[in-house]
């Protein structure tokens, strides 16, 4: 069951991005405005409501000399007059308390009375918004003097605040927009260049593309964001995927060279006994021992093809080897494949995580190859032991050794030096061997022996070894 997405998960990446960066952008300068605003009207009414408690006391001052009762001041009709004064008694009846022309209500009387504090409000007098201010008269009980100003001013600057911190909100939002149509286009431009990347790759098949990066983003690691590491990451990703296309197609240009010789041989010779009945018995054997041996040729070639292309080996198939045992059985089927060969071992215990047949078939290829270029009679010697962590596996042998123009090309596919292209073989199984103890995380190397010869040296990472007491 798909889930539905709404109207802003239809639309583009860059679109949704730019949507929701204006839209944070826009209600944090909004808030702040809003916030701004609040501001200034409260200042504004607490500036009007202290010049209103500031006449309160004067007016207190001047009442103790003078009249003490009813309307002090009525001139506040005008936005420039003084403020409208007038004394409010605890008793409506007292004398003059008739003719008040501010309001008094049940509260103004709590306060002359002295059982309310003093109070601001806002009343309206001759059609005009005023404020007032209700405060009991210092010294002289019973008395309430109510002190009132035009507030239109206040209202108005506020309302103007208001159109101006309006006006600076919409510039806000459209900038908000802008910079967050900015922010979108910068971050995502890695993204739209690997999406061309990828759309190149996808057209031409050919993984050579890569992503250009500005100098600031080639920068340390530690300067980069997540898009730009993705961006890196996908660099090194067609990186590795060219050169496993390069190597898949060394292979096969390797592979189809080195077949063209057997299977024209094979075809020459098929062709052969086509015609067996114009060749001699002797001539017709000779053919036939050459086809089956060619045949054989082909077919550990091709084997060894599918071997040479498997990456990794099967995680399914990995178990605790013993090293030691397996070696053995290894050399033992060496002398019987190498009778004028003597092989000797020197096996340390030792168990490691690997697959039992494809580490036969290492030290196997290992075996054969040192066999191949020993003497008649000479001795190939196997040696594992373990030095300071790390686990070693030495063959070497007795014969000629490798140049020091071969050394570098020995663990080539089909590399074959001068020596070796008059033996038997068809140049892979070094190369085999190193893939198999790559895939084991073991490292293989070749390199000249002291008094002469050659040494294969295969080495296990500290901590892939145990004991032969280890848990299989």
């Amino acid at each position: 069951m798909s889930r539905r997405t709404g109207p802003l998960g239809r639309r583009p990446l860059r679109t949704r991005l730019t949507l929701v960066t204006s839209a944070a952008v826009a209600l944090v300068a909004l808030g702040v405005l809003a916030g701004a605003y609040v501001v200034i009207r409260y200042e504004l009414v607490r500036q009007l409501d202290l010049q209103l408690k500031q006449q309160a006391g004067l007016i207190a001052q001047q009442s103790r000399s003078g009249a003490d009762q009813g309307v002090l001041y009525d001139q506040c009709a005008w936005r420039a007059a003084p403020a409208c004064a007038q004394i409010v008694r605890a008793d409506p009846a007292a004398p003059g308390q008739r003719g008040l022309v501010l309001p008094v209500t049940g509260a103004t009387r709590r306060v002359a009375a002295g059982t309310l504090g003093a109070y601001y409000s806002d009343i309206t007098h001759h059609g005009r918004p005023m404020r007032m201010l209700t405060t009991p008269v210092p010294g002289r009980d019973g008395r309430a003097l109510q002190v009132a100003a035009r507030s239109d001013a206040v209202g108005e600057s506020v309302e103007q605040a208001g159109l101006y911190l309006g006006a600076v909100g919409a510039v806000g939002v459209l900038l908000a927009a802008a910079l967050g149509h900015l922010a979108a286009r910068t971050s995502l431009r890695p993204v739209t260049r690997l999406t061309a990347t990828a759309e190149r790759i996808a057209a031409t098949r050919d993984p050579a593309h890569r992503i250009e990066l500005p100098r600031y983003e080639k920068r340390g690691a530690r300067r980069q964001d997540e898009i730009t590491r993705l961006a890196t990451s996908f660099n090194t990703m067609l990186g590795e995927l060219e050169e496993a296309v390069a190597a898949q197609r060394r292979l096969v240009a390797d592979a189809s060279h080195e077949l063209r010789t057997p299977l024209t041989a094979l075809r020459t010779n098929a062709e052969l006994l086509a015609r067996a009945d114009r060749l001699s018995t002797a001539q017709r054997e000779r053919a036939s021992d050459a086809l089956g041996r060619q045949l054989r040729e082909v077919t550990g070639m091709v084997n060894d093809l599918i071997e040479l292309a498997r990456d990794e080996e099967p995680q399914q198939l990995v178990e605790r080897v013993r090293l030691d045992r397996l070696a053995e059985r290894v050399v033992a089927d060496a002398r019987g494949h190498w009778p004028g060969t003597v092989f000797t071992a020197d096996l340390a215990g030792a168990t490691v995580p690997g697959v039992p047949a494809r580490l036969a078939r290492l030290l196997s290829n290992l075996l054969d190859n040192a066999a191949k270029f020993s003497p008649p009679g000479a001795v190939v010697e196997v040696r594992l032991a373990r030095t300071d962590g790390t686990l070693d596996l030495t063959v070497r042998d007795h014969g000629p050794g490798i140049s020091d123009e071969d050394l570098p090309h020995v663990f080539d596919r089909f590399y074959r030096s001068r020596q070796a292209r008059a033996l038997p073989g068809s140049g892979l199984g070094l190369a085999m061997a190193r893939q198999i103890a790559r895939a084991h995380g073991a490292e293989l190397t070749a390199e000249q022996a002291g008094t002469g010869g050659a040494l294969f040296r295969l080495r296990f990472p500290p901590g892939s070894s145990g004991s032969p007491g280890s848990p299989d």
